[in-house]
């Protein structure tokens, strides 16, 4: 499973994102490799395709092209819980991380590579994601590739 991250969606999603092209080159040479993210992911996303487009009803579009493709594949695109368990792992990583400062769906995502074992992500924040580690020294292994 790769991990996907909020600019990597919002490339996806946006025909005028910068990355947009490239996002979904690299999208392509993943066929076949489930994609997993989190409800703090989703939630930046939605609200960020609403904030960037020209208008309202696009912005719903992009955010309703989103869930669906949770909703229509999921054995593709897959969603990660956190639990309550996670909160003080979610503090410690908001502490260590202020200076940056990390947000809370990035600190989603480092929870998520513990979960998997695994660090392959899919953002366009190579600075932050090359700082992060999972695990508290496993780096991530950002698939990304801009063109």
């Amino acid at each position: 499973m790769i991990i996907v991250d909020t600019g990597f969606w919002l490339a996806l999603f946006n025909e005028k994102d910068q990355y947009h092209q490239s996002a979904q080159e690299t999208l392509a040479q993943y066929p076949y490799e489930p994609l997993i993210t989190t409800w703090c992911v989703l939630t930046e996303t939605s609200h960020l395709l609403l904030q960037r487009s020209s208008n309202t009803y696009q912005g719903v579009q992009k955010q309703i092209k989103l869930m669906s493709i949770f909703q229509k594949y999921p054995q593709r695109f897959q969603r990660f819980d956190l639990h309550e368990t996670h909160f003080e792992r979610i503090i410690f990583l908001l502490e260590k991380y202020q200076n940056l400062p990390m947000d809370l769906a990035d600190a989603s995502l480092v929870i998520l590579a513990e979960e998997l074992g695994d660090g392959r992500i899919l953002s366009i924040d190579y600075q932050d994601f090359n700082t992060y580690r999972w695990k508290n020294k496993k780096p991530f292994q950002n698939l990304f590739k801009r063109l």
